[in-house]
Parts: C-alpha cells; sequence; structure tokens
C-alpha cells in the first residue's frame, strides 16, 4: 500500500472535527501527498519524514507531522503497518510573540463603526470566533452564557465547555470573519486579539488564573498565564507608584 492509498482511505475514518480533517487534507495536499504519496509504506523512513519538514516553519511543520503520524497510528490499529519511526521525529516548538491586544477602554474609545456591538461583546466575554457564531437564544440564561459548541462542532477541547457572565449586549456577528477582520485591521488586531483583551480584563479586575482558566475555556492554567503575563507599558508605571506609596507608608 502507497501512502497516497492510505491517506485516501484513513482520511475517511479518522475520528477527528471537520476543521482538523481540512487542516489535514490541506497539509497533505500541499506537502505530504508530493513527497510520500507513491512510497510504499514498508519503504517509508525517517529521511523521508525529514524531507518535507526541511526549512518548514516551526508552526506549519508541526501540523504536517501530526498528520502524518495521525495516519501512521491507524494504519498501525488497522495492522497495515508494523511499526514507525514516525513517533520519534519531532520538531522544535514554534516561537510566538505577544499578540497585540486593545484595553476595554481602549476599544470603546476608537470609533469602530456598525459592528463596534459585536467587537465588545466578544472583547468582554472572550469566545472563540466559531464559539459566537454558535450562539442561540437558548444559551442565554439568568445573566450567564453557555458556551458548549462552534460552528465546527463540539467545542475545541472539553474544557472548551463552560459558563461565561453575561456584560454586555449580543448582537448575532456577522457570517464571514473577513468583516470584523476589516473592522479591526486598522487598529493593528484580530478577532483573536479580542480573547487576550478579555484575558487581560479579568486580570485588571483581580480574578485568579486558575477562574480566568475556566472563563477562557483553557486545557491548562499555564495557557491562560502566558497570557497574563503580558502587561501594558502603564503597568510599570503603576508599579513604581504602588512601591512608592507602600514604602512611604512604612516610614
Amino acid at each position: 500500500m502507497t501512502f497516497d492509498e492510505l491517506a485516501l482511505t484513513t482520511f475517511k475514518i479518522l475520528p477527528i472535527r471537520a476543521k482538523t480533517r481540512a487542516t489535514y487534507e490541506s497539509a497533505y495536499r500541499c506537502h505530504i501527498g508530493p513527497v510520500l504519496g507513491c512510497i510504499s509504506l514498508k519503504d517509508l523512513n525517517r529521511g523521508h519524514i525529514q524531507q518535507i519538514l526541511e526549512g518548514m516553519r516551526p508552526q506549519m511543520a508541526r501540523t504536517t507531522l501530526a498528520c502524518i503520524k495521525t495516519l501512521c497510528r491507524e494504519a498501525t490499529s488497522l495492522g497495515i503497518l508494523d511499526s514507525s519511526e514516525v513517533s520519534q521525529i519531532s520538531v522544535p516548538k514554534p516561537h510566538t510573540t505577544p499578540r497585540p491586544f486593545l484595553t476595554i477602554n481602549e476599544l470603546e474609545a476608537v470609533e469602530l463603526g456598525k459592528y463596534q456591538t459585536q467587537v465588545i461583546f466578544l472583547a468582554k466575554h472572550g469566545l472563540r470566533w466559531g464559539e459566537a457564531m454558535a450562539l442561540t437564544k437558548q444559551d442565554f440564561r439568568d445573566g450567564m452564557i453557555t458556551i458548549n459548541k462552534s460552528i465546527h462542532g463540539p467545542t475545541k477541547t472539553r474544557s472548551g465547555v463552560r459558563l461565561v457572565p453575561q456584560i454586555s449586549e449580543f448582537i448575532p456577528l456577522p457570517r464571514s470573519p473577513k468583516t470584523l477582520r476589516n473592522t479591526l485591521h486598522p487598529l493593528g488586531i484580530h478577532i483573536h486579539s479580542l480573547r487576550h483583551t478579555y484575558a487581560y480584563l479579568l486580570k485588571s479586575s483581580g480574578v485568579h488564573v486558575t477562574t480566568a482558566q475556566r472563563l477562557m475555556g483553557h486545557s491548562s492554567p499555564s495557557i491562560t498565564l502566558g497570557i497574563y503575563t503580558q502587561f501594558r507599558g502603564t503597568e510599570l508605571q503603576d508599579a513604581a507608584d504602588l512601591m512608592r506609596a507602600h514604602l512611604s507608608s512604612s516610614h
């Protein structure tokens, strides 16, 4: 069996979300198939995989390798592949830079046109785009919002199922994310930046990181903490003022 034959058979039965399937199929079509497609599974080795990953950006390399490993695991479980060296291959963790974001006060001070309410809602509730798009009237009750799905199906992770206090008006979002992207682009931020705005709001409000983790639907507090460590330039001056005040009161 060739790798192309494996992919053709396996993609249909993989127990993954539709969005993940589309991502894997794209990675296969663009990067994996052209190199591995005609190779027999019994001849597959680490050199073939390294050839694909060579020079690839870390994030794309991780996605591509995840696709290859998933296909090979299925082949092993089906008895098509006895073993694989692929499981021993790893790629460097992607280097991420802090995502630029605006605070709630900064967002409310700028003109966002007819999508002002939708932008502020996302910033004050920390929902992912797909989660906000899937909201229905039944999800709003007693001042809380139930998040248990996205337009792609179930939430991204089990921890994504959560309750979030509603603190601003909800108006259904435009069907295409491009509309809000165009609204936010002149501000130098993206739709996902609004989740960072929400994280900063929680931090500024004194919400503990483990509570923030639940509200944001993160699978680990370390993910939330990584966002909590982002700070604004004014925080340094605020810290200095607090220390001066403390030192003055101690004399």
